[in-house]
């Protein structure tokens, strides 16, 4: 062992779903040598506990047991020892998220917040991991794949790595099983893009796309790039979807079904959700993993980091995710206003936009955002749409008082070369302070309405600068979100009770139960099961209530948890939050880039 800190992991146990971690320290603690294990993992604000996922531990020294006494509920000290000291550890790793370790018989996975303690004392030394391959014919053909830097390793990726410190460590996931991989070069980065799980799709085609993602976005903020290459690792299941960045990495999962297909170039809604997230995390490379907030800056992963900038990392992300594919020319701007009307509409229809600030949104993360209720679509608004008009009214804002001469690009730029100078990360006050810097415009009245008051953005008129008609629309059917189009004069507003359902083995699930809504006035709850409308069994409700009109009152049975009730309800109108976008002339600037 050359590094003053060794890990090994290998999947003992792929059934048991068991990886087994081996960590030796050369020169441990003189008292006592400490361990801990992240709480969290960065881009992911929850406190996960990824400590109650160690089976078993044992440490010794020099062939002998060595006690160890844990100290909380992530912390653990070694008893004091001559020589160097040896920790071996179990971890249950069946989490098939982006967020934590996943192993069976078909594959492994794991970020190094879930599996690798961090040594007290040591956090800022360089240290060694050796992955080893788990044993059986059956893995013959796994690989390794990941963006950690190699010192010594196999054709398949066994072998040595390194991290320049445990911050470095916890930044470089790794994927492990029989995966395809695609390679690319990007603005001349080598980049692989590796797909694990069971599919059918064409990979050439999606390096190809992902490559003009890529590109733009590198000359967006301006060549080189961050990183010396660049790793998307990507599994595909059933009704899964996320990703979370990373510095020269990113970790996804989607729908199988949503990758291209051989011999079809049409991008079905599906792949381009897919590129969306793709181009999502990729934009993080510059903006969240090096542009940060000081809260972060460095990261305290045994407790909650708060900050009121996360509309400014994760709001301005997704603006630029679905923006960057209209400008590198993967679809046009009919399907990008598209997008952009269902996310103006999504925002509409939460009552959250009206009692939470984007600035609370951000700070509230830990505790609401990422743990959300029945009421959640009352009480909160998302920094991701919300945040992501924020960026786009910013960004007219900016060109419209500069007579374009200037846009949010110019802003994210300056952010960039702040950080290439001084790698330090952002006040709470900073980023409003460059963007006002940068343009030489006065945005504090824009800042104040936008990111501390619910007032909403003034997006009809800013659009409308862009030669943009925005309307309000009934919503034409249950799944209509909003898109581009004129607004229908004759539509009527459809019976609504103002819930949204979920399918159940008795009926439908109420997930949520709207403000103001007909449901909420009749005493309906989240969690209630719906099982009859006017004593036929409820199948599709939307079709059922469309035989009835505004202002119809209907009978409901339901189960509150073991118990029946009726209700009878007076139907509401559907409100008017169905986005409609209009293009009434010649394609805005602000479209083109």
């Amino acid at each position: 062992m050359t590094a003053p800190v060794h890990y090994s992991i290998r999947p003992c146990s792929p059934q048991s779903h068991c990886f087994e971690i081996t960590l030796k320290v050369a020169k441990p603690a003189k008292k006592g040598q400490v361990f801990t294990l992240p709480a969290w993992i960065p881009g992911s604000y929850l406190i996960r506990e990824f400590s109650r996922h160690i089976v078993s531990i044992q440490a010794s020294s020099a062939g002998k047991e060595v006690g160890l006494c844990k100290l909380d509920k992530h912390t653990w000290q070694a008893e004091p020892v001559a020589g160097s000291l040896t920790l071996v550890y179990q971890v249950y790793a069946y989490d098939l998220s982006v967020r934590g370790a996943y192993l069976d018989e078909e594959r492994g996975f794991f970020n190094a917040s879930s599996v690798f303690l961090a040594v007290e004392g040591y956090e800022s030394v360089a240290c060694t991991v050796e992955i080893r391959a788990p044993k059986g014919k059956a893995f013959a053909d796994w690989k390794v794949a990941s963006s950690l830097p190699a010192l010594e390793t196999d054709r398949n990726g066994f072998g040595v790595y390194r991290a320049g410190d445990y911050d470095e460590l916890l930044d470089h996931p790794v994927e492990l099983g029989a995966f395809q991989s695609v390679s690319f070069k990007a603005c001349g980065v080598p980049h692989q893009f590796v797909v694990s799980g069971r599919f059918r799709g064409d990979l050439k085609r999606l390096a190809r796309d992902t490559k003009k993602i890529c590109e733009h976005q590198i000359k967006l903020f301006g060549t080189p790039a961050p990183f010396d290459r660049y790793v998307f690792m990507l599994y595909v299941g059933k009704d899964i979807y996320g990703g979370l960045e990373h510095r020269a990495s990113t970790a996804l999962v989607a729908n199988r079904d949503d990758l291209p297909q051989a011999a079809d170039e049409a991008i079905s809604d599906g792949y381009l959700k897919l590129l969306g997230l793709i181009s999502h995390e990729y934009f993080h490379s510059w903006n969240v993993k090096r542009i940060k907030p000081a809260a972060f800056s460095p990261y305290d992963l045994s407790r909650e980091g708060y900050t009121r900038l996360l509309w400014a990392f994760e709001g301005i992300t997704s603006y630029y995710d679905d923006l960057t594919l209209l400008r590198c020319g993967l679809i046009d701007s009919k399907r990008y206003l598209g997008l952009l009307a269902q996310t103006i509409s999504g925002v509409e229809r939460g009552a959250g936009r009206l009692k939470q600030t984007l600035e609370e949104s951000s700070f509230d993360a830990w505790t609401k955002y990422y743990r959300q209720d029945e009421n959640s679509p009352n009480s909160i608004v998302s920094y991701y749409t919300k945040g992501s008009l924020a960026a786009l009214a910013l960004d007219l804002t900016i060109r419209q008082q500069t007579d374009g001469r200037q846009s949010l690009d110019d802003v994210m730029r300056a952010l960039w070369q702040k950080w290439q100078a001084d790698g330090q990360g952002l006040a709470e006050d900073e980023w409003e302070q460059i963007a006002q810097k940068v343009t030489g415009l006065d945005l504090q009245a824009f800042f104040d309405s936008a990111l501390r008051s619910t007032a909403d953005l003034p997006l009809a008129n800013l659009l409308a600068t862009q030669g943009l008609d925005m309307c309000w629309d009934y919503a034409d059917h249950a799944g209509d979100a909003g898109g581009v189009g004129p607004v229908a004069a004759d539509r009527r507003p459809r019976a609504s009770l103002g819930v949204k359902t979920a399918a159940d083995p008795l009926g439908l699930r109420l997930v949520n139960v709207l403000d103001g809504s007909a449901a909420q006035q009749a005493g309906l709850a989240g969690g209630d099961i719906l099982i009859a409308l006017d004593g036929l069994k409820v199948a599709d409700l939307d079709k059922m209530l469309a035989r009835y009109g505004v202002g119809e009152t209907v009978t409901l049975h339901l189960f509150r948890r073991d118990e029946l009730l009726v209700r009878d309800v007076s139907l509401q109108a559907v409100p008017r939050t169905c986005c409609r976008l209009q293009l009434l002339g010649e394609e805005a600037g602000w479209l083109r880039g």
